[in-house]
């Protein structure tokens, strides 16, 4: 009872202390004679700040650190395909190094895939191939399709070396979204796990370390450092000295193709160099600031600015392994020699150069099947993606879709309009049709 009497007393002590003080107080404190201020004792330790602070931050690491393992353990052991497609930036390098350390790496528990863009610094293969060489796995790479892996003059010959230029959505299709997407189904992947963090920013500030991806069909998505910062993650790598990618010595805080990846700032002032910053950290380590030296120069049709690729983002799931204009009234023209001969034939004919990727030719596909159920001459579609010095040279082809109208003579002329509907290719093809009258 004396203890529970004591304790009142104590609660009502500490509750008059914080008690706002009544006026009548006041006055009578003013009303007396007011004494010297006697100096705050302090304790004889010294207070090490420094000292503290780092303490705290080992204790947030330890309890980061444990999480991203429980996380990562809950991916792997639950699922019998977790992916983890790795853009060798510092997050990844992080998980790298955990899924290393959990033994996942050597016993193939968890696979490791690479989309090589064919616009990545040369310094980012590299890096990859240290990086297996280092942990003891290798990553499966995947890359724009009917492309061989590292073949860039295949790629551009295909795609066209400009084609991040002429249609940035497109790009990132082909160069990522596609061979994302096919990596993912090759390896029969039911749980991927990726990097993304709350602190990247706003497009990013809710994620969880668990949810339904909104591509690959309910694909469960693992972000294991969902909760971590920038500072977080470089306090990681250089607590273990994880191997990290060597343009954060160059003043990058984020790496992605080198066409529109800058150092920030862009003197390159702030480096991350032998496991410790250079320069003031802060351009990197604020919040979302990250990913500030990515996409710089894009933007979206719409007229936003980019701030991401599309894997991540619903609609991503539209992959490109079906050709355009499979069944119907228009006909396929299997071979180059085969256009010549239409050309050359003597016989009117329109031509759609196409590429079945191409959101465009996409679009149109419907109403250029209707048109050809009752146009006035044999319609006919190319594949120009695969030959593009070809259809360049012979069905005037700078972009697709590219309709041509192939006249008697042999001369092709090249529909120049926007409108892609039933009435417009008629309309197109009418007009030929006044004129030889």
């Amino acid at each position: 009872m004396k203890a529970c009497i004591a304790a009142l007393a104590l609660t009502a002590t500490v509750a008059n202390a914080f008690a706002p003080t009544s006026t009548n107080t006041v006055a009578r404190h003013h009303a007396r004679s007011v004494s010297p201020a006697t100096p705050l004792q302090m304790s004889d330790k010294i207070f090490d700040q420094e000292a503290y602070i780092a303490e705290s931050k080992a204790m947030r690491l330890k309890h980061l650190e444990e999480q991203a393992m429980f996380a990562l353990k809950i991916a792997v052991e639950n699922y019998g395909n977790a992916v983890f497609p790795n853009a060798l930036i510092a997050g990844d390098v992080v998980i790298t190094h955990l899924l290393h350390r959990m033994g996942y790496l050597q016993s193939g528990k968890a696979k490791v895939m690479v989309v090589d863009t064919f616009h990545l610094f040369p310094e980012t293969m590299e890096f990859l191939r240290e990086i297996e060489d280092f942990y003891g796995f290798k990553a499966e790479v995947f890359c724009a399709e009917g492309v061989p892996v590292g073949d860039k003059a295949a790629y551009d010959k295909k795609y066209g070396e400009n084609l991040w230029r002429e249609d940035i959505e497109q790009y990132d299709k082909v160069c990522k979204v596609e061979p994302f997407q096919r990596g993912l189904k090759t390896l029969n992947t039911d749980c991927m796990i990726n990097g993304r963090t709350r602190w990247q920013g706003f497009e990013r500030a809710w994620i969880d370390q668990f949810e339904n991806a909104p591509i690959g069909g309910g694909l469960a998505k693992c972000n294991p450092i969902a909760y971590w910062t920038l500072e977080d993650t470089f306090d990681y790598i250089a607590k273990y000295q994880v191997p990290h990618h060597p343009l954060h010595a160059k003043g990058y805080p984020s790496i992605g193709d080198a066409k529109d990846t800058i150092p920030i700032p862009e003197d390159g002032s702030t480096r991350f160099v032998d496991f410790k910053f250079e320069g003031d950290p802060k351009p990197w380590l604020d919040y979302a600031s990250e990913r500030k030296g990515r996409f710089v120069g894009l933007a979206n049709k719409d007229g936003s600015t980019k701030t991401e690729c599309g894997i991540h983002v619903a609609g991503a799931e539209r992959t490109f392994d079906r050709d355009l204009w499979e069944s119907g009234a228009v006909k396929n023209i299997a071979s180059k020699e085969e256009a010549l001969e239409i050309i050359k034939s003597g016989k009117e004919a329109i031509i759609a150069v196409y590429a079945p990727w191409c959101q465009f030719c996409q679009g149109m596909e419907e109403e250029f099947a209707k048109y050809a159920e009752s146009a006035g001459v044999p319609v006919y579609k190319f594949r120009g993606d695969e030959e593009r010095e070809f259809v360049s040279e012979h069905l005037n082809t700078q972009s697709f879709p590219t309709v041509n109208f192939v006249k008697s003579d042999g001369s092709v002329v090249k529909y120049e309009s926007e409108a892609r509907k039933v009435e417009d290719f008629a309309n197109f093809e009418k007009s030929f049709q006044s004129a030889s009258v």
